[in-house]
């Protein structure tokens, strides 16, 4: 029942995080770039998992995945766990947890943050990836920033060092009935972050990746499953029909 519970809060905060006023465009993202991922990429996942935990285990959990299963599954050691990912945790059996304690997230943003062990399940590989690239100033916002991809966020722009800050061009007009219209025309740079565009872009890109992978850690052992049972299937279906030949060769 507590595993249950535990599962319905995470979908409940998953629904939050992912769900808001619609966008400036009104309904579907202004922003719709393929994340391109490659979950066989093992150094982007390497990658992945450094960024998540430097920058998002501060304030986002992924209590579905161990240190362990990261380990086994990225190729890294026992000794590159402890020394480069688990800042917070003791043993590799471990899942990831928030180093922010939830009832001061609640009171800073509003809500806590969501666990992130299934957001690239809830939400696509996409939406993550041009959400951590869809942050831009806006004055009005508790903040100070807003994302064109989810309005009204309460997510501040934890990688502006990054990327630096950007402004977002809208473009109005009337419609026949009446209605107002906002479309999206692009971001403006306002100052440089650490990275050029292609730079933050691999950045996020990576990051999505690890995200992807945490969704859904057995992929790789899933698929390789796979291969062998389609193996064995076709390799049962030559022998079936070699059979049923054998068996009827007499019968006219």
């Amino acid at each position: 029942m507590d595993k249950f519970k535990k599962f319905a809060g995470l979908v409940v905060l998953g629904a939050c995080f992912a769900t808001s006023s619609a966008s400036a465009a009104g309904g579907a993202s202004p922003l719709a770039d393929p994340s391109k991922i490659d979950l066989d990429n093992i150094a982007s996942l390497q990658r992945g998992a450094r960024n998540y935990m430097n920058y998002c285990s501060g304030c986002h959990s992924a209590e579905y995945v161990r240190f362990s299963t990261i380990g086994k599954m990225l190729e890294l050691s026992e000794e590159q766990l402890v020394d480069n990912l688990m800042f917070n945790a003791e043993k590799t059996f471990e899942t990831i947890n928030a180093a922010m304690p939830s009832e001061a997230a609640a009171r800073w943003f509003g809500q806590p943050p969501p666990d992130l062990s299934l957001m690239a399940r809830a939400k696509g590989a996409d939406h993550i990836y041009n959400f951590l690239r869809g942050f831009y100033v806006d004055p009005d916002s508790p903040t100070g920033v807003d994302n064109v991809v989810l309005a009204g966020t309460s997510m501040p722009h934890v990688l502006w060092e990054l990327q630096g800050f950007q402004e977002a061009k809208f473009e109005s007009h009337e419609n026949e009935d009446g209605s107002v219209t906002t479309e999206f025309k692009g971001f403006e740079t306002l100052s440089a972050g650490t990275m050029d565009a292609e730079a933050y872009d691999d950045f996020v890109r990576d990051t999505t990746n690890f995200l992807a992978f945490i969704a859904e850690p057995i992929r790789q052992d899933r698929r390789k499953l796979g291969v062998w049972v389609l193996i064995f299937l076709l390799f049962f279906l030559v022998l079936a029909t070699q059979l049923k030949k054998e068996i009827w060769k007499d019968v006219k």
